[in-house]
């Protein structure tokens, strides 16, 4: 069938493990796919798990568990059973979030496994890439999830990883992640700034540092520690590995009433944005980082480090800034005691966060779609009438 109008609505499977909103990439498969929905288009959900509330108007395909004493037997599990499910009916489009083999579009959330070999000493990458079972059946799946039709990166950093290690150099698109600029919004700061800062007895003169992640030695929480200078306060949203740890560094660089570590927050950790005046995200290692964008569309200034995906987006010393070392990342802090600094940038932030929200990036998947699902519509009328989806 061909869509000469681009406008027909489209019946689209999407597959991910866990359609839920904890996590970023479950947290992006949601936001698009619910919006999606909304357009009117037909969602069809592939996953072992989800959340009842957000699956209203979809038509949900329970992938069953199975090998999940093991990640790698797990992915492999899901990639076979959603390929044995998509047989029984024909998609305009097959959308993947997980390793697999049987989709029209992969978005790629993180760096490659191939990729992180090479960052182990000599010894230790043979003994990995030869000797182990799991790394083959990772590699194996990774090289057939690289033939996917089109690629989404979810930065620029991912689909350089991609370049870098599968050599794929066409067919690969960029759509980061979104934020919601009406729940992220600096509106909210005149009436929740105040109660959570008198909680944790903030003076006014003081700058709030936020920091909200878990993996806090992936995040880089050990090099904002030591960056917190005189003047400052750092809370830390978030349940990450080795709590004492970071709790004894604080101690050691004479911050330890300075520093706040706060915990996993259930509820809405927007509250932490109006209390703050810099959010900072010093990954070693980032695909992307949404808690760049939330912060800015709080209106704040942000500092990335420039390991993170999400600093390919920073116009340095405009809208927020990027860093290379703890040194660097203290000056920034301190220049940004400066309330006008403070002030400029913030602005500069916002208009950077409004150009994307949610809704523009289901924009680019919704144009990315049509487009695929146009040829996969002439691509059927040169088959036989079979009816049936066959994977790559």
């Amino acid at each position: 069938m061909v869509f000469a109008s681009g406008k027909r609505n489209l019946k689209i499977a999407v597959l991910v493990r866990n359609f839920v909103t904890c996590g970023g990439m479950e947290r992006y498969a949601v936001e698009i796919a619910s919006r999606l929905r909304n357009r009117g288009h037909e969602i069809h959900l592939f996953c072992r798990e989800n959340d009842e509330r957000l699956v209203e108007g979809m038509i949900v395909h329970r992938v069953p568990r199975r090998w999940e004493f093991s990640s790698v037997l797990g992915s492999l599990g899901f990639a076979r059973d959603c390929a044995r499910l998509l047989k029984r009916e024909t998609y305009d489009i097959v959308h993947s979030h997980e390793r697999g083999y049987c989709q029209d579009v992969l978005t790629v959330h993180t760096f490659s496994y191939k990729g992180s070999l090479c960052r182990y000493p000599l010894l230790r990458r043979f003994d990995q890439t030869w000797l182990s079972y799991r790394s083959w059946v990772y590699l194996w799946l990774e090289a057939r999830q690289m033939q996917t039709r089109r690629l989404v990166a979810v930065s620029e950093i991912i689909r350089e990883d991609i370049r870098k290690h599968y050599h794929r150099l066409s067919g690969v698109d960029i759509i980061e992640p979104g934020v919601d600029a009406d729940l992220f919004n600096p509106d909210r700061i005149p009436a929740e700034r105040d109660s959570l800062r008198t909680k944790f007895s903030v003076a006014d003169t003081e700058t709030v540092v936020l920091f909200v992640g878990s993996e806090f030695k992936r995040k880089g929480l050990d090099r904002l520690i030591p960056a917190i200078g005189t003047g400052m306060r750092l809370l830390v949203v978030g349940r990450g590995e080795n709590l004492p740890f970071y709790q004894n560094l604080a101690v050691q660089h004479g911050v330890v009433w300075q520093v706040d570590f706060v915990g996993l927050v259930e509820d809405d950790v927007g509250r932490y944005y109006a209390a703050a005046d810099v959010v900072v995200l010093p990954s070693r290692v980032e695909a992307f980082g949404m808690t760049v964008l939330e912060g800015m569309a709080f209106g704040l200034p942000v500092v990335v480090s420039r390991e993170s995906g999400a600093s390919y987006l920073i116009n340095d010393g405009v809208d927020g800034f990027v860093f290379d070392n703890t040194p660097q990342l203290a000056t920034i802090l301190r220049n940004l005691s400066d309330g006008s600094l403070r002030k400029r940038v913030s602005e500069a932030a916002r208009l950077k966060a409004e150009q994307y929200s949610w809704d523009r990036q289901t924009d680019k998947y919704e144009r990315l779609f049509r487009e695929l699902a146009t040829d996969r519509g002439l691509d059927r009328e040169r088959e036989a009438g079979s009816g049936k989806r066959s994977c790559t």
